[in-house]
């Protein structure tokens, strides 16, 4: 795969992952025999086979490593006539924050280099889309003819004759699922992808897999059918932000924190509607792109988030940890302006917010597990 960043003795790689939240007061019938909700959507998680060398067994958002071909000056002659360079119809362009840490650029091997004809907003939807394909066989695509953008939730296309055979070429070239959309007559729903944040895996051994990843929400307005690839991703299921901190607590799934961090998140929004204004109305924000650093306690480990106030803004963190020889619970009573995960075993973390968002970011709400637990 593509999009390899260099740095001391990790690789870094550029991915995308795409939250499906589908609105569940009136599911179709395609949708699991599942009972309207009061939070009124559910997500779509996907579990990675064990056989995976990252993150095996783990209940995952669709999504993967950015190619080429998503980069690719193919698209150009596709999205016209009527969106092109040099924002394809997203609007504006979002901010940049200054954020902790520069990565260096990508290094000659590098199959994603500075002259790509897409901009990275475009490419990493375009990735994010062809990754949710291949996982789960959703295409988001909308008719060529499309002169612009809806701003109301929208809707996957059915799936296309010859699934199994489409997907298995896009697997082998990624470049195929240009010709899959060729062959619809479509192009990516670019506009249906929200920015919604940005996460660098925290460093915790030397040689790890490391990847810079772009979150995108997609809200739809009903559940679309998924197909499963049965290799990379073995099952699915469709869960409220609620039920899906459930699960995590009883063991049914495992989530990564990062992923339990932005479910946790999404528990702030009480309807499908709510969260797709959220993400119009704060779509000239910006996201902001986050580092974990990796504090080992005397009996676990706290992952800090920027604004923490033992965050430390120091390169040397993108290959080392923090130590402290106290434990957990005395580290936990010192502080005061927190931004932290608390790792307290492999299915139990708590989440600390006492900081404010400079972005107008909504952080998700202090989490603590009971005490019984633990």
């Amino acid at each position: 795969m593509s999009g390899f960043l260099r740095s001391g003795s990790s690789n870094w790689r550029r991915a995308a992952t795409l939250v499906l939240a589908a609105d569940w007061t009136h599911p179709s019938p395609s949708a699991e025999s599942l009972p309207p909700l009061a939070e009124g959507f559910r997500l779509l998680l996907l579990r990675r086979s064990e056989q995976q060398g990252f993150l095996p067994g783990a209940h995952v958002f669709p999504g993967g490593v950015l190619d080429a071909a998503d980069h690719s000056a193919d698209w150009l002659r596709l999205f016209a006539p009527h969106h092109g360079p040099p924002r394809f119809g997203l609007g504006r362009a979002p901010p940049s924050h200054t954020t902790f840490p520069e990565l260096p650029a990508a290094g000659p091997d590098s199959a994603v280099e500075g002259g790509a004809a897409l901009p990275d907003d475009v490419a990493f939807r375009i990735c994010a889309i062809r990754e949710t394909f291949e996982e789960a066989g959703v295409l988001l695509l909308q008719p060529r003819a499309s002169p612009a953008a809806v701003r109301k939730p929208g809707s996957a296309l059915p799936a296309p004759k010859g699934l199994a055979t489409w997907r298995a070429r896009v697997l082998r070239d990624p470049c195929q699922f240009l010709h899959l959309c060729e062959h619809l007559d479509c192009i990516p729903d670019i506009w249906a992808l929200h920015d919604w944040s940005a996460w660098l895996t925290p460093f915790r051994q030397r040689g790890g897999r490391r990847f810079e990843t772009s979150f995108f929400v997609c809200c739809l307005h009903e559940p679309p059918r998924v197909y499963l690839d049965l290799a990379e991703v073995v099952d699915c299921q469709w869960s409220s932000p609620a039920e899906a901190t459930g699960s995590f607590l009883s063991k049914q799934i495992w989530l990564a924190p990062p992923q339990f961090y932005e479910i946790r998140r999404l528990e702030n929004f009480a309807s499908l509607s709510d969260l797709h204004k959220f993400c119009l109305d704060h779509i000239s924000q910006g996201v902001e792109r986050w580092m974990p650093i990796t504090l080992i306690t005397a009996d676990g480990l706290i992952l800090l988030l920027p604004g923490d106030e033992l965050y430390l803004e120091d390169s040397k963190f993108l290959e080392d940890s923090l130590c402290n020889g106290k434990k957990t619970e005395e580290i936990m009573k010192e502080g005061k302006k927190l931004h932290r995960i608390v790792v307290h075993s492999h299915h139990l973390y708590s989440i600390h917010v006492t900081v404010q968002s400079k972005y107008k970011r909504i952080y998700p709400k202090t989490y603590l597990v009971n005490k019984s637990h633990l």
